[in-house]
């Protein structure tokens, strides 16, 4: 919901020795990951990652496998046991282990699900169907709001962006569902094609809920001028990472003004809110069109909107023609995969979302030892004093900016691992009498009541956005935090029995990458306290884009696949992170090397090779040509394969750990390579 967060999508698999429940040393990095036939200096991902590619080969229900997914696949087989184990007991009613067993069992049972058909759904839809009125629309939509379902607008309750302590309501553009908005308006083959085959889908799901062969028609081509509609005046990806551009504080009356046609008097009192004085619309022009939209399209053509709004969220809890027919456009046409995933990791998937932290804290009795969340901390702790030293050598930057840098660094919010309180699953409801649809509206119902009573209410600085079952991490700059999730901090991923060159080249670059969040393009913009607010001097301020501009030049120059390039200014917060991350690291662990002997070389590689080639080894993976266009279109970060040949040639030290030469591709003169942080 909170589209802002600067998550990194974190993986490290630093191909250590498996440990399971028996501790024993490892030394790192598998010489099996190599392809030896690669030279260094030309492709390093290939030479790094190579032999683990080849061993891991895309399953059928992937559109990119690697080292994230094979964590990942972990942490939903650690989720998928404590859950069986849950539902072979015998649980009270109203306990946790009810609920959590109860969901799967409905989510498991495709034999129900498939003789439901679209009855589960056939209410909410004729509740839409008998809307006979414009002016009801206000109620409907605020009820389906408080339903998980968000037609024509995003919303939520967080953080005032220039006043951090306090949680308000903000209004954010919306309403399309193809999955991204230059699939509407671009006209290649590929974004024609997808179009083709997105009415397609909008057929099939509309024939499968009861409508005739005339309402089919009628309802895609509704639906497809009013998400035209809605994504012809949204925000660019690009635009939307400027946070000033996207904060636009009026009050209710100003509101009115640009969007009349909705109540939104009515519609604040609907979910609950009293009394709501200013809100922060972040694009103004797409919540204007919701108006006019609302005023000119027939109400039968509002009707088939809001009604494929509702299928599509329900698609996922119905019968397997609902979730096949969705598969085949999100799945197969948009990212190239072959088959659906298995029910029980859906079904886990589905557990995590709507009792994640009742998991989570099974979870991390089980898999993550409290003495794991005191030397992650050490380390983060380790990470912050490099980046410190790192800020006070800064040749272009002066010292008053330095100074207020220093300052939000050394107070920035580290959570590691858990919540050390947990969240209260007490009104939720679970019954398993009721369809798996029904108990997702509970579910969803339970959520949104918990986010908007929030409103007007401090922001609660130690709340998790993750849960400890999460493989991911991130930085939230109106907290100032750093949050690293359990299930990425275990071994053999998170070892101190490994070699250190090895944990400062992966776990160490993920940290320092977290970190460098908080002084990236977005994150430079937010002050200690994580207010909004501008603490550089014009000077550096123009300093840290004429460096940002060099790898956003670099970036866009790469060829991701036949004549598409990068996008270097949508992918530049996670660009920065990624160098940041390096260079931190490998200064933390130079650190730890200060007035020792240099450590031996294993397998026949340096500790500063190793710590590049255990970096490398974070970002291996296989993936279709489907997902890499796809994932160019719509993700912040950078291609794994990028993430490593994009971000090295940067790094000095890299050059000298494999002797990097100009006779190497990869090869960047001394001069014009970037070094922000």
């Amino acid at each position: 919901m909170k589209t802002k967060f600067l998550y990194l999508t974190l993986i490290f698999a630093m191909m250590l020795a498996a440990c399971g429940e028996k501790k024993e040393a490892v030394k790192g990095y598998d010489l099996a990951n190599r392809d030896t036939t690669a030279v260094p200096g030309n492709d390093f991902y290939q030479y790094a990652c190579g032999g683990w590619m080849a061993s891991n080969p895309l399953k059928p229900e992937y559109a990119r496998f690697g080292t994230f997914d094979a964590l990942r696949e972990k942490s939903q087989e650690q989720v998928k046991d404590l859950i069986i184990e849950l539902s072979q007991k015998t649980n009270p009613a109203g306990s946790v282990a009810q609920k959590i067993g109860d969901l799967y069992a409905l989510a498991m049972d495709s034999t129900r699900l498939n003789e439901e058909g679209n009855a589960p759904l056939r209410p909410y839809l004729e509740k839409l169907i008998a809307i006979s009125d414009k002016s009801q629309l206000t109620a409907v939509l605020a009820d389906m709001y408080h339903d998980g379902i968000s037609p024509f607008f995003s919303s939520y309750v967080y953080a005032d962006d220039m006043n951090s302590s306090l949680n308000i309501f903000h209004l954010m553009q919306g309403g399309y569902h193809m999955g991204d908005r230059d699939y509407y308006l671009e006209n290649d083959a590929r974004s024609q094609g997808l179009r083709v085959k997105y009415v397609e889908l909008i057929e099939k799901l509309f024939a499968l809920s009861g409508y005739s062969a005339e309402e089919v028609h009628k309802a895609s081509t509704a639906v497809m001028k009013i998400e035209t509609q809605l994504a012809t005046v949204a925000s660019s990806r690009e635009a939307l990472r400027d946070p000033i551009a996207n904060y636009h504080k009026i009050s209710i009356d100003e509101l009115v003004k640009i969007s009349s046609d909705i109540d939104w008097t009515a519609y604040f009192s609907a979910l609950g809110i009293k009394d709501i004085k200013d809100l922060n619309v972040a694009q103004l022009a797409p919540i204007t069109e919701v108006s006019k939209i609302l005023n000119t399209y027939p109400l039968e053509d509002i009707k088939y909107y809001l009604s494929w709004n509702a299928i599509s969220t329900a698609s996922p809890y119905l019968s397997d023609e609902y979730s096949d027919a969705s598969f085949d456009f999100y799945g197969k046409t948009l990212s190239g995969r072959e088959v659906k995933q298995e029910r029980w990791k859906r079904s886990v998937q589905v557990i995590n979302g709507s009792l994640g932290e009742a998991v989570g804290q099974i979870y991390v009795k089980k898999y993550f030892p409290a003495a794991a969340k005191e030397k992650m901390l050490n380390l983060v702790h380790h990470l912050q004093t490099a980046l410190g030293e790192r800020i006070a050598d800064l040749n272009w930057m002066s010292d008053e900016t330095k100074a207020k840098a220093q300052e939000k660094l050394s107070v920035f919010h580290i959570k590691i691992g858990y919540p050390d309180k947990w969240r209260d699953y007490t009104s939720l409801t679970i019954n398993k009498k009721e369809s798996y649809w029904e108990n997702i509206l509970h579910s969803n119902h339970f959520d949104v009541d918990y986010m908007l009573s929030k409103f007007n209410q401090p922001v609660d600085k130690d709340e998790w956005l993750m849960t400890p079952q999460t493989v991911n991490a991130y930085y939230n700059p109106t907290t100032n935090e750093i949050c690293f999730p359990a299930a990425i901090l275990q071994p053999p991923f998170f070892n101190f029995d490994a070699d250190d060159a090895i944990n400062y080249g992966a776990i160490g670059v993920v940290i320092g990458h977290e970190m460098t969040h908080g002084f990236d393009d977005q994150g430079r913009q937010f002050d200690k306290e994580g207010n909004l607010k501008d603490w550089w001097t014009p000077e550096d301020a123009q300093g840290f884009e004429n460096r940002a501009q060099v790898l956003i030049d670099y970036f866009n120059n790469i060829i991701v696949l036949d004549s598409v390039h990068a996008n270097g200014r949508f992918t530049l917060g996670e660009n920065i992170a990624d160098q940041g991350g390096l260079q931190v690291s490998w200064q933390a662990y130079q650190n730890t090397l200060k007035d020792k002997p240099a450590p031996k070389s294993i397998d026949g590689y340096t500790g500063a090779q190793r710590f590049f080639l255990a970096y490398a080894t974070v970002w291996a993976g296989n993936i279709r040509n489907e997902e890499i266009l796809r994932l160019t279109k719509m993700d912040p970060h950078s291609l794994g394969k990028w993430r490593v040949d994009g971000a090295l040639p940067q790094i000095d030290a890299w050059y000298d750990a494999f002797n990097i030469t100009p006779e190497n591709t990869m090869y960047v003169p001394k001069e014009k390579r970037v070094a922000i942080w």
